[in-house]
Parts: C-alpha cells; structure tokens; sequence
C-alpha cells in the first residue's frame, strides 16, 4: 500500500471539498481497502465519509429510499424491504459473508470494482486499469467472465447482488456533486466497456453518492433473486437472476428480469420480460421466454456452459414465483 494523506469528513460539503484528482472516499472500505493494498488503486487522499448523515430507510408515495451509508445487513433486514422488495432482501443476503455485510455500505456496493483476476494482479495488463495494455482474459482464465455486453477490450463481470435486484426494479441513484444534485437511472449508471472499460460509471469526478430511490411497486411483493455459484457462500455468480411478477390468477400482467453473473454490467431484458406478459406463468412458456435472454451473446472459450446455465437461472426464479 503506498503513502496518502486521510480526513474525516463531518458534512456532504466537507467531503466535496477534498481535492478532485486523487482522492476517494472511505464508508465500508470493504473494497477501497483491498485494492489498496493491492495497489490496483492508489489515491493520494482518503476521506472517511461515515459520519455524514447519508444513512435512513424509508417509504413514501415515490418510492423505498435508501441512504448510501446503510450497513448492507441493516437494510436486508428491514421490513419495509423484506415485505414490499424481498428481492433486494434476498440479493443483499446472497452478497459477501455477514461480517461483510456488517460493515459495505449501499453506496460502496453499488461502486465495486472488478474481481477480475487480471484486474486485480497488477503484474499483468489490463485494460481497465491501463488503458492499452490489453485483455488477457479474452484468450486466457475466462471462466468466471462475462458473456453478454462484452467488447474486444474486457470481458469483466459485473459483481454487485444488490445492482442486480435494483435495475430490475428501474431504480435510480442520486449524486450530489460540487455543481449540484442529480438522478440517474442505475440502468443507464453503469456503463458497458467499448473502448473504455477504465469508465465504468456514468459518475463526475469528486462526485458523491447519497442515496437510492426504487420506485414504488405494489407487486414487487413477489419478487425473488437467484444466484448459482460455486459454493453457497462467500461467492461470486456464476449467474443471477432478479424478478418480479405482477400475476392476475395465472396470467402474467407485468413483469421485471434482471441478470448478473453473465454480463458487463446489470443486464435487464426486455425482450424476455416482452415474452412473458399476457401469458400463464408456466415451465414450458419460461423456457421459451429465457432463451431470448442469450440474444447476441459471445461465450468465450472456457464460460460457454453460462448459455444454458443463464436461460435455467430464470426459469428456476421465475417458477419460484408461481402461486
């Protein structure tokens, strides 16, 4: 870890005022810590932003605001969340280890950087990184990579749970920066590599999170996350679905899927969710549905399985839905 200058920031104005080129912000520090000691990122500047009043759950007319500095684990547990938005629930508690979710913060879940390995080990290139260096991953230890939102720059996936659930439900995240505040939908936040897989939010610099606003919707009461993964713990997806299902007796009125584990960022699907609406909720029409989901996929040489795994990933959510 190399040398850099820390400060407690008491206000959001305090924590805007640390100086733009060099500098990040400290919450959870569940990520910002290990890459650090990595020396994938080293900031000049750390400023411990904790003690800012950025925390608060809470349901009104727009929608279930959650402050950026909630504990993961606090939020998973809340009732608002478990009855009206199980999904974000369940996402939460499928996240990291509970000691984890005891210290991440919303903010900083939805910030994480790559598990790439490549990205991680400084000793190699990586264009995310280092612009220009290349992606070993392409041809190289690729199968824990994406499939889906890839380019011939980086195939890294998208890690986040929570992000997942979130742009299934169109949530927004707010910003506060020096120039103002401002609100953008999470699904338009992240951004795919293209060229420039080094930006990965569609965040200004010294830019601030302060909080997220799912809006409100009565029948994300059934709604359900599914991770599969190597172990049951502790692990990243392999593939992840998020979905939510407005049912009139069987028949599908409206419905929400999200998936993770697959893609370079959280990957809605319209033309699944297109699929299912005004049709019985059953096994052989979600089969159907699911294989749309890997339109314009690009396996790689060891993630091919992600194919299938990906389209039986939101059957098995989906079904888990069924009255």
């Amino acid at each position: 870890m190399r040398p850099y200058d820390f400060a407690t920031a008491r206000t959001v104005d305090e924590a805007l005022a640390a100086p733009v080129d060099g500098s990040a912000y400290l919450a959870g520090g569940t990520t910002l810590v290990d890459l650090m000691k990595l020396e994938v990122m080293t900031p000049r500047h750390v400023v411990d932003i904790n003690h800012l009043a950025l925390p608060g759950i809470r349901l009104d007319q727009r929608g279930l605001h959650l402050g950026a500095l909630e504990r993961m684990s606090d939020v998973a547990a809340h009732p608002l969340v478990t009855a009206g938005y199980p999904v974000l629930a369940q996402a939460l508690l499928a996240s990291a280890s509970p000691q984890l979710r005891n210290m991440a913060s919303i903010g900083g879940n939805l910030l994480q950087r790559s598990r790439c390995g490549y990205f991680r080990d400084t000793a190699t290139p990586c264009n995310k990184r280092e612009p220009g260096t290349g992606c070993p991953a392409l041809n190289g230890e690729n199968r824990m990579h994406a499939i889906l939102g890839t380019s011939g720059s980086c195939v890294s996936t998208h890690p986040s749970d929570l992000a997942v659930a979130l742009v299934a439900l169109d949530a927004s995240v707010e910003l506060r920066g020096r120039t103002g505040t401002r609100s953008v939908r999470l699904a338009e936040f992240y951004l795919r590599p293209g060229d420039s897989p080094e930006r990965e939010f569609d965040l200004h610099p010294g830019e601030l999170v302060t909080g997220v606003l799912v809006p409100r919707l009565d029948w994300a009461r059934r709604s359900a996350y599914l991770k599969i993964r190597d172990r049951a713990s502790y692990e990243f997806a392999l593939s992840s679905a998020a979905v939510a299902v407005d049912l009139d007796g069987p028949i599908v009125r409206d419905v929400r899927v999200a998936v993770g584990g697959v893609a370079t960022t959280p990957w809605r699907l319209p033309a699944v969710e297109d699929a299912l609406r005004n049709r019985p909720l059953r096994q052989d029409l979600a089969e159907s549905a699911a294989q749309r989901a890997v339109e314009g996929a690009h396996p790689l040489a060891h993630n091919g399985f992600k194919v299938a795994l990906l389209q039986r990933t939101i059957v098995r959510a989906l079904m888990s839905l069924k009255d």
